[in-house]
């Protein structure tokens, strides 16, 4: 009976022994997170989970809340992190492919973002090329969320009545600049810890951004008493997984992208609690004519900025044709110009 317990105990030892080697033998890694929340937003929980999937595929991940996106970004740059967490926005200065997903009015819905991530992780040998530039590799995309026009006039339903309105545009996205002058509308340079104050305390009359953003920065009362949230999707936003590519393997990149693909619901379930809490009286809905018009100036200027390099021209054909699949009948399906 004692050789037996002796032998059941040896066994446990053994296990437990083995069990500590394979953590102790996980390569640590360090992962700056922008969650403009912080350690308690969405974007840092869903990371959290991540670090335990990541423990198994070989990798002891430490993560770094960021509320200053600018500050992640130039710490990966340094080597102060192995990887981050950042917006699309950001990503343009690592990768220009995985950088032009928020090419205005590229992906009209949440339908065609699902879709573009799926072949993000689908494995192809040639998306794999294009993730990584550089020196690093894009390891997983999750929705952020459609951006609107949030403006302080209703009457702004129609895209001429945006020439001579002032709005605050990322300081590090051309293409949003770019948009606005298209329209006669005045650019204010901004970044993601300001443009919702410059909003809010009338320094701007219109700005760019996600609907989370109604409650998380209370651009409510930026709008308040006669604004509102123009209905017609200007680009999806993204948050992105970029990895320093001498850091982690090609086959952590892979399962991670796979993974990061199925916690496309849960991000979109976020969005849509934040939808939710939009009351109805702030929606402008636009004339027909006018998306299509819409829809032709942001195609002329996806153009522009592809033939200027600030797009990735690759990218903006892979969008075209997932558009066209999802709406034959548009307009730029017969044109074939992206």
């Amino acid at each position: 009976m004692r050789v037996f317990k002796a032998l059941a105990m040896a066994a446990v030892t053994t296990v437990g022994l083995a069990s500590m080697s394979a953590q102790a033998a996980n390569t640590e890694r360090s992962l700056c997170v922008f969650d403009i929340i912080g350690a308690s937003g969405d974007v840092y929980n869903i990371m959290k989970d991540y670090k335990t999937q990541a423990a198994g595929w070989g990798v002891d991940l430490k993560l770094k809340p960021y509320t200053d996106e600018k500050i992640a970004a130039e710490d990966l740059k340094a080597g102060q992190c192995d990887g981050a967490v950042l917006t699309g926005l950001r990503v343009r200065q690592f990768n220009s492919y995985a950088g032009s997903f928020e090419a205005v009015g590229a992906i009209p819905s949440y339908k065609e973002l699902q879709t573009v991530f799926r072949v993000m992780a689908s494995g192809n040998a040639s998306i794999n090329k294009q993730l990584k530039q550089n020196g690093y590799t894009i390891a997983g995309f999750a929705p952020m969320g459609a951006a609107y026009l949030f403006v302080k006039d209703q009457s702004i339903d129609t895209v001429g009545e945006l020439s001579g309105k002032s709005i605050s545009v990322m300081e590090y996205a051309p293409d949003q600049a770019n948009m606005a002058s298209q329209v006669g509308m005045s650019p204010v340079p901004s970044d993601i810890t300001n443009f919702a104050g410059r909003f809010n305390n009338d320094s701007v009359d219109i700005c760019f951004a996600p609907v989370v953003a109604y409650s998380a920065l209370e651009l409510y009362k930026g709008m308040q008493p006669d604004g509102g949230i123009v209905r017609y999707t200007l680009g999806q936003l993204t948050n992105q997984i970029v990895l320093r590519s001498d850091k982690f393997s090609d086959e952590f990149a892979a399962k991670s992208r796979t993974w990061m693909l199925g916690q496309f619901d849960r991000a979109m379930q976020v969005i849509r609690n934040a939808e939710n809490e939009v009351d109805d009286k702030w929606w402008i809905d636009i004339p027909e004519e006018d998306t299509r018009r819409y829809n032709e100036m942001l195609r002329e200027a996806r153009v522009n900025m592809t033939e200027s390099g600030i797009y990735n021209k690759d990218l903006m054909d892979l969008l075209r044709k997932v558009r066209c699949k999802t709406e034959p009948s548009r307009a730029e399906c017969t044109l074939a110009m992206e």
